[in-house]
C-alpha cells in the first residue's frame, strides 16, 4: 500500500507541538543536502568565471577605492574615523556586504530551487542552510583580503579579534531573520527581490559604513536608531582594535534577531506548502 503525504499548513498550526518537533527534526536532517547544494552552487558560480573567486571581493575593493578618491580629492569630506580611512571603508563595506548577502540568501535560494520544490520532497530547511554555507564561504574570502590590509596599515593582531566571530554570527542572524520574513512575499512578487538591493544601498548611507558617526542633528539620530549601526561599529572595532561601542544595543539587536529568526522560520514553514502548491498550478 502506497503511503501518501498530505501537506496541510492549517493542521500544522493547530498542532504546534508536533510542528515544532517536525521543524527541528527536518533541520537536523538537512545538513548533508544543504552542504551538497552549497558546493554545487559555489562551483557553478565560479567555474565559468575568468576571475573566479576574486569576484567575492572586487566590489568592496572598488567601493573602497572610489570613496578613498572622493575623500582625498575633497569632493566628499569625511569626519575623523580613528583609523586610516581606507581601512575604515574597506572593513565597513565588507561588513555591510555580509549583511546584504545574508538578507538576500533565503529568497535567492528558494527562487533557484523552484523546480526542486514542486517535484521533490525534501526538508525545506536545507535551502536556508545551503544559503548560510555559501555565505560563510564568501565571508572567509573577505577575511582573507581584510587581514593583509590590516597588517599593511599597522593594525596589530590582538585578543579583541577573537570577538569577530561573535559579530559575524550576529550579522548572519539579523540578515537571515529579515530575509526569511521577506522570502514568502518575494516568491509571490518579484518586486521584493528587486527592491532589496535598492533599500540596502539607501540604508548604507545611514549606517557607519563609509561615513563616521555624525555628532548631532537628524542624521545622528538616524544613525543611532539604525539597528545595523552597533553591528557594523563593533565588527569593525573588533577587527581593528578600536574600543567597543553601543554594546547593550548590540546585545539587544542580536537577541531580538534570534527571536525574529524563529518567527521567520515559522512563517517559512507554514507558507511553503501553500506557495509550492501555487507554483505547481
Amino acid at each position: 500500500m502506497t503511503k501518501v503525504t498530505i501537506y496541510s499548513p492549517e493542521s500544522s498550526v493547530r498542532r504546534p507541538g508536533l510542528m515544532l518537533r517536525e521543524m527541528f527534526a527536518d533541520l537536523k536532517s538537512s545538513g548533508e543536502l544543504a552542504w551538497r547544494l552549497a558546493r554545487r552552487d559555489i562551483s557553478a558560480l565560479y567555474r565559468q568565471s575568468f576571475l573566479g573567486y576574486l569576484w567575492a571581493f572586487i566590489m568592496p575593493l572598488a567601493t573602497t577605492m572610489a570613496w578613498v578618491f572622493l575623500n582625498a580629492s575633497g569632493i566628499v569630506r569625511v569626519a575623523e574615523t580613528g583609523i586610516p580611512y581606507p581601512v575604515y571603508v574597506l572593513t565597513g563595506t565588507m561588513i555591510w556586504q555580509m549583511f546584504v548577502e545574508a538578507l538576500q540568501a533565503p529568497l535567492q535560494q528558494v527562487t533557484m530551487a523552484k523546480t526542486m520544490l514542486t517535484k521533490l520532497k525534501f526538508p525545506r530547511e536545507s535551502l536556508i542552510l545551503s544559503g548560510m554555507f555559501k555565505w560563510l564561504f564568501n565571508v572567509v574570502i573577505k577575511l582573507i583580503i581584510i587581514v593583509p590590509v590590516l597588517v599593511y596599515f599597522g593594525i596589530e593582531v590582538g585578543s579583541h579579534q577573537f570577538l569577530v566571530p561573535v559579530a559575524i554570527l550576529a550579522i548572519l542572524i539579523v540578515g537571515t531573520a529579515i530575509g526569511l520574513l521577506l522570502a514568502p512575499l518575494g516568491l509571490l512578487y518579484t518586486d521584493i527581490g528587486r527592491a532589496i538591493p535598492i533599500a540596502a544601498q539607501f540604508a548604507m548611507y545611514i549606517t557607519p559604513v563609509v561615513f563616521a558617526m555624525p555628532e548631532g542633528g537628524l542624521t545622528a539620530k538616524l544613525f543611532h536608531l539604525n539597528f545595523m549601526t552597533p553591528l557594523v561599529l563593533n565588527a569593525r572595532a573588533w577587527l581593528t582594535g578600536m574600543e567597543s561601542v553601543m554594546v547593550p544595543y548590540f546585545i539587544g539587536v542580536s537577541l531580538g534577531a534570534v527571536l525574529l529568526l524563529f518567527v521567520g522560520w515559522l512563517l517559512y514553514r507554514v507558507t511553503m506548502p501553500v506557495l509550492i502548491e501555487r507554483m505547481s498550478s
